[in-house]
């Protein structure tokens, strides 16, 4: 997942942002910061994707915050002033938000950073996941199947087992469409190793998957690829 830290002196802008970095389902919060020298501290411990930053601070504003360091990481701007967009482009900041900020404005910003980003290649092969709070890589071949467990997803592999906090909706959006299938509201299935189709369930070595009445149709579509 991408490893994003808040920076912004106001609880109730930090808890919003964290908030919409949990409903996305594609990011990681690392920690929220109350001003740049927290940040600072952060950034040299440990490499960040994403700065979702404030530029009214004290003692460092985000402009200057952002023109210190050496190698900074992608910004997505999150303030009341519009006037600081000029600056915001120079520094070839991802995005600029104005506040208030709607979750549809952020999912965007989301989106634009993994277009410019992405690597067709490497989303192809794995996807991370938080198990025990440590990141785990997955590598989506070795994924037989997934259960759904409420807020919860089982992930089953040839090798072992996974519980991490994560939605069916957003598992399905991280797993590619052309290797997996949905078979049920609660089971989503690696194609390749499907050994057998029932009516009411598909085997998967010794697992056996029920499919559901809504989902027949995913099943019918793969059968035909």
């Amino acid at each position: 997942m991408l490893q994003c830290l808040i920076i912004d002196d106001e609880p109730l802008a930090q808890e919003l942002i964290a908030k919409y970095v949990q409903q996305s389902g594609r990011l990681e919060l690392v920690k929220k910061c109350a001003n740049a020298l927290q940040a600072f501290a952060i950034l040299e411990k440990q490499p960040i994707d994403l700065l979702f930053l404030d530029i009214s601070m004290p003692v460092i504003n985000g402009i200057d915050f952002i023109r210190s360091l050496p190698n900074p990481s992608a910004v997505i701007f999150t303030t009341a002033f519009s006037e600081y967009a000029a600056d915001s482009y120079e520094l070839d900041a991802l995005d600029y938000l104005v506040k208030p900020i709607t979750y549809e404005r952020f999912s965007k910003s989301i989106d634009k950073y993994f277009k410019q980003n992405s690597k067709p290649d490497d989303e192809k092969k794995y996807l991370y996941i938080k198990v025990n709070g440590r990141l785990q890589k997955v590598i989506y071949t070795d994924i037989l199947y997934a259960e759904s467990m409420r807020d919860y997803m089982k992930i089953v592999t040839v090798k072992e087992n996974y519980i991490t906090h994560l939605t069916m909706k957003a598992l399905v959006e991280l797993l590619p469409s052309d290797l997996f299938v949905r078979v049920h509201r609660s089971f989503i299935v690696h194609t390749a190793f499907i050994t057998s189709v029932g009516r009411k369930e598909i085997s998967i070595n010794e697992f056996k998957i029920p499919v559901g009445d809504n989902y027949k149709i995913n099943l019918k579509q793969w059968s035909k690829l």
